[in-house]
């Protein structure tokens, strides 16, 4: 089964959904691809590229189905957002993802969640897609539900960790770098990184991530 949040929870993620959707189709031009790779219920792990704030409300916008997302432990604390997030079935985690936050994305996906995470642990550098984190091998390794590939392209010119202010590219106008584009990836059944050393999953896993950056990179509009 698929879980989605309460009421208030369904509120705020479907006005957050519509705005997101306009906000980015017009705004920046956004095209996405592969939503049919995410499967409608039960429990999935996706996976993507991270290259700005961006991002999240990008694989949101493109998933049709609730998501649960990561989100910093020390956000919980605060007054609205903590209640924002708490009301969104947020899960917190540390920095590091240790141990409680990976028994809390285990828990999460055991009650039939889609779970998103981005496995490079912080936005990009470069607007390459950086190698993962290692303490993310200790999640895989455990997970048993499908695990879907995301691709982000675009995000990094839109408003990488260097801008302090987005750069739209608005659909009514000729496209700029800025154009956004998201590629959803078929499943990957998670035996298939049961036997592998964590050095092989990691990179197995990026592989499939810039695989599908590149298919975000030629849906965007040029």
């Amino acid at each position: 089964m698929s879980v989605t949040p309460n009421f208030v929870g369904r509120l705020w993620y479907n006005t957050a959904y519509l705005t997101a959707y306009s906000f980015f189709t017009f705004g920046f031009s956004f095209r996405y691809s592969g939503r049919k790779n995410i499967p409608r219920e039960g429990p999935v792990l996706l996976v993507s590229n991270h290259e700005s704030m961006f991002d999240p409300c990008l694989v949101g916008v493109a998933s049709g189905r609730y998501l649960s997302y990561l989100a910093r432990s020390n956000l919980f604390t605060q007054p609205v957002l903590g209640w924002v997030i708490r009301n969104l079935h947020a899960i917190p985690i540390d920095r590091g993802m240790g141990k409680d936050g990976i028994n809390a994305v285990l828990e999460a996906l055991g009650k039939g969640w889609a779970v998103v995470m981005f496995p490079e642990g912080e936005r990009t550098h470069t607007g390459e897609v950086e190698p993962l984190k290692p303490g993310v091998s200790l999640l895989i390794k455990r997970v048993k539900c499908p695990i879907v590939p995301v691709g982000i392209a675009g995000s990094f010119a839109a408003w990488s960790r260097f801008m302090k202010w987005p750069k739209l590219s608005p659909i009514v106008l000729p496209p700029r770098p800025s154009t956004l584009a998201l590629s959803v990836g078929k499943p990957i059944d998670a035996t298939r990184y049961q036997t592998m050393s964590r050095e092989g999953m990691l990179d197995d896993l990026r592989q499939a991530l810039v695989a599908q950056r590149a298919e975000a990179e030629k849906l965007r509009r040029k």
